[in-house]
C-alpha cells in the first residue's frame, strides 16, 4: 500500500499510470488513497481525485471498487460539504450511462456495417463456424459481446447510488432523480427483471426508514418537500410498471402508496390522486375485476368534477359515461355464491383490502376533513347495487351521453323479453364509436368506450334470459339466437351455465328437441310477486286518479279535546330549552377563557420568536459583511488573474481581437465568455459550409431520381401486365378443379346412401348390447356393495365385543390391584402397631433397670462412706447372685459356666496369688470396671468396688452386664 505525504501526489502518479497504460494500479493507488485514515478532512483536491476515481471504475467496469470509494468519501463530506458527495455521483452516473450509449451505438453500426473483403462470397469460413458452432445471430452476439457488460454496469451503478443516498435528508433529490432514471431504464429497455428487483429495493429502504428511526440525517416524511420527493417517486414507479404491462407490480405499487399516505396521514395533490385512481382503474380492468373498477371509475369522476375546474364539458361526458358503462359491465349476479366458507373469508379480506385502496381512509385533520369527503367508502358497500344508486343520487346520470341514458334506461328499467337485445345492438354500435384523446389538464389521457361493448352484450343476453323465464317455460334455440343477435347458441349456453351456477337463472338446454326450459315458478316467486306488486300499486294510482278521496271537514273540539297536554309538554319543552341555553352560556365563557389562555401563549412564543429572529438578523448581517468582504478579495484576485489570461490568450490568438474599452472590468466570465463567442462563431461557419454541401447533394440526388422515374413506371406497367394474365389462367383452372371435385362427391353420395338402413341396425344393436352390459354392471355394484356392508357389519361387533372383553379385564385387574393395595396398607399398619408395643415394653424393661441401678449407686454410696469411716479391712461380704443379661423380650439370661467355678465366696484373693489359681487350671472372673468393660482402665488395675462388686447392670442405653463382658 502506496503512502503519500498529500493527495495530490497520488492524483499526479495515478495520471502517470494512466499514461504508461496501467490503470489497474493507478485504480489501486487512488483507492488506497480514499480508504486511508489519514486523509478524512475534507478538501477540494479529493473532489478531483473522485473525479478521477469514478473515471478509472467506469472505463474498467469496476462497480465494488466505486462503492467503496463512494460509501467512504460520503463519510468524508457527510458533515462538511454534501453537494461534492452529489457533484461525484452525478459525474459517475453520467459516465455509466454515457458509455453504455456508446456500446449499444458501436453494436447498431457493426450490423449495419459492411463488413467483408470479398463482394462476391456471402460469409466467410470462420464467420460461417463461428455461427454453426454458437448458434446465433450477429446481432445477438454484438449485443453479449458489447452492450450486456456495459448494461449490467449501467444497472450495477444505480443499484450502488441508490444504496449510497438511502435514507440521507439532505440528498433525497438526488435520490429521487437516481430512482427515476433507473424507472426510465427498465423502461426504455424493456427490462421487466430489473424493475421488480428496483420496486424491492426502493420498498426495502423505506421500511428500514421506519424501522431505524434513531438514525442520523434520516428524512422527516413529515415534511412536504421530503413527501412530495417519496410521491413522485412512487406514482414514476407506477406509471412505469403499467407501461410494461406489470400489473401485479403495479398493484403492490399502488399499496406502497396508500401505505405512504397511511404512514404520515395527509393526503396528496388533486392531480396525483387522478393518476392514483386512472391507474386503479387499468389494474382492475386487466384483472377483470369490474366491480372495483366501476368504483375506481366512479371516484375519478368525484375527483376532477370537484377539483378540476379547467374540465371540459366533453371530457366530463366521456368520464361520466364511462363510469356507467363499468358498473353496467358488472356481472348482475353474486360471484361468490356457493363457494366454501375458507373462500367466502378471503373474498371477505380481499374487499376490505381493496376498498381501503379505493376509499383511501385515512384518519384526516381537522382542516382536512372537507377535503377528503370524497373518499369515504364503507368496505362492506361493494355491490352492483349499491353503485348504481350512488351513480344516481350523485348525479353521475345527469353528465353521461344519451346513448348511454336509454342503455341503462333498456338493462335495468325495462321489461323487454322478446326485443330487448335487438334494441340494444344499434346503441352498442354507437357506443364503440365514442371515445378518444381527453385535453392535457384530464387526468386520464384516453378513453375508449368500446372495452365495455363485450361486456354489455353479456349482460344483455343475461337480462333477456332472465325476462323470458319469468314469461315463458319453454322456448326453441332457434328463437332464443334470432333474438340475441349478438352472439351463437354455444356462447349463450356458456353464459347461461355460468349464470346457474351463480343461482341467477333457472334453464336447462335440450340439444335433442331443440328447446330451452326454464325453471317453474309459482305465484309466490320472487320474480312474479314484484311484478303483482307493481300490478297492484298501478291499480291504486288509477283508482286514485278516477275517485279522488273526499276531504273532512276538521273540527274544533277534536283539536282541542288535547290542549292541556300539549301546552304541559310545551312548558316541559321550553325549560329544558332553557337549561340548555344555561349550559351553552357556560361552555362559551370557558372557551373564551380558554381561548385568551391560547392567544397569551401565542403573544409569548411570538415575542419570544421576535428576539431570536432579531439576534439571527444581528448575528446574519455580521456574516454578510464578513462575506462580503471575502468575496471583495476573491473579485481582486480574479480580476488580476483575468488581465494576465487576456494578455496570454492576445499573445496566442492569431486573429484580430477586438477593441477591449478602457476601464472595462475584464473577470474570468469575461474572458470564458469570449473564447465561447469565438468558438461559436467559427461553428457557425462549419454549419454554413454543410448546409452548402448538403443542398448540393439534394439537388443531385433530385436530379437522379427524375430520370429513374420513367423506368420504374415501365416496370411496373409490365409487371403488372403479366401477373393479370397469370391470375386469368389460375382462376380458370381453380374453377374446372371445382367442378370436377363436386361431381366426384355426388357420385359418392350416392353410394354410401344404400348403406344408411344397414348403419341404422348396427347403431340399434350396440346400443342394446351396451344397454345389457350396464344392468349387468349395475347388478354385481349392488351386490358388491352389500358384501362390502355385511363385512363391516361384522367387523364392526367384533370389535365393539373384543372393546367390551378389554374394559371388563382392565377393570377386574384394576380391582384386584386395590384389594392387593389395601391389604398391603392393612399388614404395614399391623406391623407398625407391633413394633409400637415391642418398643414399649422394652423402654418399661429399660426404666426398671435404670431406677434398680440407681438404687445400686446408692447403697454403694453409702457403703462407700461406711468404709471410710472404718479404717481396718473387713472380710468381704458374701456376693450376691450373679443376675443374667436381659433378654431382647426382658427375661434372665442363664449364668454361664465359667461363673460356677470361680473362688468361694467371701473369700478374698490377692492381686500376685491370682495367677497361681489361673495355673491350677481354674479360671478366675474377667475385671470389670464400673461401666462394665474389661481392661478399659490404662494400668489394668481395679479399683475396690471392682474387687467387692465383679458384677454390674447394663441397661439398653449405655452400661453391659457381666455376662456380656465375660463373652
Amino acid at each position: 500500500m502506496a503512502t503519500f505525504a498529500k493527495p495530490e501526489n497520488a492524483l499526479k502518479r495515478a495520471e502517470e499510470l494512466i499514461t504508461v497504460g496501467q490503470k489497474q494500479e493507478a485504480l489501486q493507488a487512488l483507492h488506497d488513497l480514499i480508504t486511508s485514515r489519514r486523509y478524512r478532512a475534507w478538501q477540494k483536491t479529493l473532489e478531483r481525485i473522485m473525479f478521477k476515481y469514478v473515471e478509472l471504475c467506469v472505463d474498467m467496469r469496476r462497480g465494488r471498487f466505486a462503492k467503496d470509494g463512494l460509501i467512504q468519501y460520503r463519510i468524508v463530506c457527510q458533515q462538511v460539504n454534501i453537494n461534492s458527495l452529489e457533484e461525484v455521483i452525478k459525474h459517475f452516473m453520467h459516465l455509466a450511462t454515457e458509455r453504455a450509449e456508446l456500446a449499444r451505438n458501436q453494436a447498431q453500426a457493426l450490423e449495419e456495417a459492411l463488413d467483408v473483403e470479398d463482394l462476391e462470397a456471402d460469409k466467410r469460413p470462420e464467420d460461417l463456424m463461428l455461427s454453426y458452432v454458437s448458434g446465433e445471430k450477429g446481432k445477438d452476439r454484438s449485443d453479449r459481446e458489447l452492450v450486456t457488460p456495459w448494461f449490467k454496469f449501467l444497472w450495477e451503478t444505480y443499484r450502488t447510488v441508490l444504496e449510497i443516498l438511502r435514507n440521507n435528508s439532505r440528498l433525497e433529490a438526488l435520490y429521487a432523480m437516481t430512482a427515476h432514471r433507473a424507472f426510465q431504464f427498465c423502461k426504455q429497455y424493456k427490462r421487466t427483471t430489473e424493475f421488480r428487483r428496483l420496486c424491492e429495493i426502493i420498498r426495502n429502504h423505506l421500511a428500514n426508514l421506519n424501522k431505524y428511526r434513531d438514525q442520523r440525517d434520516r428524512p422527516d416524511l413529515s415534511l412536504p418537500e421530503s413527501l412530495q420527493l417519496y410521491l413522485d417517486t412512487r406514482f414514476e414507479q407506477l406509471k412505469v410498471a403499467t407501461e410494461l404491462s406489470l400489473w401485479q407490480e403495479a398493484f403492490r405499487s399502488i399499496e406502497d402508496i396508500y401505505g405512504l399516505m397511511c404512514m404520515v396521514k395527509k393526503t396528496p395533490k388533486a392531480s396525483l390522486m387522478g393518476v392514483y385512481y386512472g391507474k386503479l382503474t387499468e389494474i382492475f380492468w386487466m384483472s377483470s375485476n369490474h366491480l372495483y373498477h366501476a368504483y375506481a371509475w366512479l371516484k375519478l369522476f368525484s375527483l376532477q368534477k370537484g377539483f378540476n375546474k379547467n374540465l371540459s364539458q366533453k371530457d366530463l361526458q366521456l368520464i361520466a359515461s364511462s363510469v356507467v358503462l363499468a358498473a353496467l359491465s358488472v356481472p348482475p349476479y353474486d360471484q361468490s355464491y356457493g363457494a366454501s366458507h375458507l373462500e367466502l373469508e378471503n373474498e371477505k379480506e380481499r374487499s376490505l383490502r381493496v376498498a381501503n385502496l379505493i376509499g383511501f381512509e385515512v384518519e384526516p385533520k381537522a382542516e382536512n376533513r372537507v377535503a377528503l369527503e370524497f373518499l369515504a367508502v364503507s368496505p362492506f358497500q361493494l355491490s352492483r347495487s349499491s353503485l348504481l344508486s350512488e351513480l344516481v343520487s350523485k348525479g353521475v346520470m345527469s353528465c353521461v351521453t344519451q346513448e348511454v341514458k336509454d342503455l341503462y334506461h333498456l338493462l335495468e328499467n325495462e321489461f323487454l323479453p322478446l326485443d330487448l337485445a335487438l334494441k340494444v345492438q344499434p346503441i352498442l354500435n354507437k357506443i364503440s364509436k365514442l371515445g378518444g384523446k381527453l385535453s392535457s389538464v384530464s387526468s386520464v389521457p384516453e378513453v375508449q368506450l368500446c372495452q365495455y361493448v363485450p361486456a354489455l352484450e353479456k349482460l344483455a343476453t343475461l337480462r333477456l334470459l332472465q325476462q323470458v323465464s319469468q314469461v315463458y317455460q319453454t322456448i326453441q334455440i332457434d328463437n332464443i339466437s334470432k333474438m340475441i343477435p349478438f352472439f351463437d347458441f354455444t356462447a349463450i349456453e356458456k353464459i347461461s351455465v355460468d349464470a346457474v351456477r351463480r343461482n341467477f337463472l333457472a334453464i336447462k338446454v335440450d340439444h335433442m328437441k331443440g328447446a330451452v326450459f326454464f325453471g317453474k315458478q309459482s305465484i309466490e316467486a320472487e320474480g312474479l310477486r314484484d311484478h303483482l306488486s307493481l300490478f297492484a300499486e298501478s291499480l291504486s294510482k288509477a283508482r286514485t286518479m278516477i275517485y279522488p278521496p273526499a276531504k273532512k271537514a276538521a273540527k274544533l273540539g277534536d283539536a282541542l279535546s288535547n290542549l292541556a297536554e300539549i301546552v304541559e309538554k310545551e312548558h316541559k319543552r321550553l325549560l329544558a330549552r332553557k337549561s340548555i341555553i344555561e349550559k351553552r352560556k357556560e361552555e362559551q365563557e370557558r372557551l373564551l377563557l380558554e381561548m385568551e389562555r391560547v392567544e397569551e401563549s401565542k403573544r409569548r412564543e411570538l415575542q419570544k420568536m421576535t428576539e431570536d429572529a432579531e439576534q439571527k438578523r444581528i448575528a446574519a448581517e455580521y456574516e454578510q459583511r464578513r462575506s462580503q468582504r471575502i468575496l471583495k478579495e476573491i473579485e481582486d484576485r480574479e480580476l488580476e488573474e483575468a488581465q494576465a489570461m487576456l494578455q496570454e490568450a492576445e499573445k496566442r490568438s492569431k486573429r484580430k481581437k477586438k477593441p477591449i474599452l478602457e476601464g472595462e472590468k475584464m473577470t474570468k466570465q469575461v474572458i470564458m465568455e469570449l473564447a465561447l463567442n469565438e468558438q461559436l462563431r467559427e461553428r457557425q461557419e462549419r454549419e454554413k459550409k454543410l448546409q452548402k454541401y448538403a443542398k448540393t447533394m439534394d439537388h443531385l440526388e433530385r436530379a437522379k431520381r427524375e430520370e429513374a422515374a420513367p423506368l420504374i413506371e415501365a416496370a411496373y406497367n409490365q409487371r403488372l401486365a403479366e401477373e393479370a394474365a397469370l391470375h386469368e389462367r389460375e382462376q380458370q383452372q381453380e374453377v374446372e378443379l371445382s367442378r370436377q371435385r363436386h361431381a366426384g362427391d355426388l357420385e359418392e353420395k350416392k353410394r354410401l346412401g344404400r348403406m344408411l338402413e344397414n348403419k341404422r341396425i348396427l347403431q340399434e344393436r350396440v346400443v342394446s348390447s351396451r344397454e345389457a352390459e350396464f344392468s349387468r354392471l349395475k347388478q354385481e355394484r349392488r351386490e358388491r356393495i352389500s358384501q362390502i356392508i355385511q363385512s363391516r357389519k361384522q367387523e364392526r361387533e367384533a370389535r365393539r365385543k373384543m372393546l367390551f372383553f378389554l374394559r371388563t379385564e382392565e377393570e377386574r385387574q384394576k380391582r384386584l390391584q386395590e384389594e392387593e393395595e389395601a391389604r398391603k396398607r392393612e399388614e404395614a399398619e399391623r406391623r407398625k402397631k407391633e413394633e409400637a408395643e415391642r418398643q414399649a415394653k422394652l423402654d418399661e424393661i429399660a426404666e426398671k433397670q435404670r431406677l434398680r441401678m440407681i438404687e445400686l449407686e446408692e447403697k454403694e454410696r453409702r457403703e462407700k462412706e461406711e468404709g471410710l469411716r472404718k479404717p481396718a479391712v473387713l472380710p468381704r461380704p458374701a456376693e450376691p447372685p450373679a443376675l443374667g443379661r436381659p433378654t431382647e423380650l426382658g427375661g434372665a439370661a442363664p449364668v454361664p459356666a465359667a461363673a460356677a467355678a470361680a473362688p468361694a465366696a467371701g473369700k478374698y484373693v490377692p492381686r500376685h496369688l491370682r495367677g497361681n489359681v489361673d495355673a491350677a487350671g481354674q479360671a478366675p472372673p474377667p475385671e470389670t470396671d464400673r461401666w462394665g468393660g474389661t481392661g478399659s482402665k490404662p494400668d489394668d488395675r481395679p479399683s475396690w468396688r471392682d474387687e467387692r462388686k465383679p458384677t454390674s447392670f447394663g441397661s439398653s442405653g449405655s452400661r453391659t452386664s457381666w455376662s456380656s463382658s465375660r463373652r
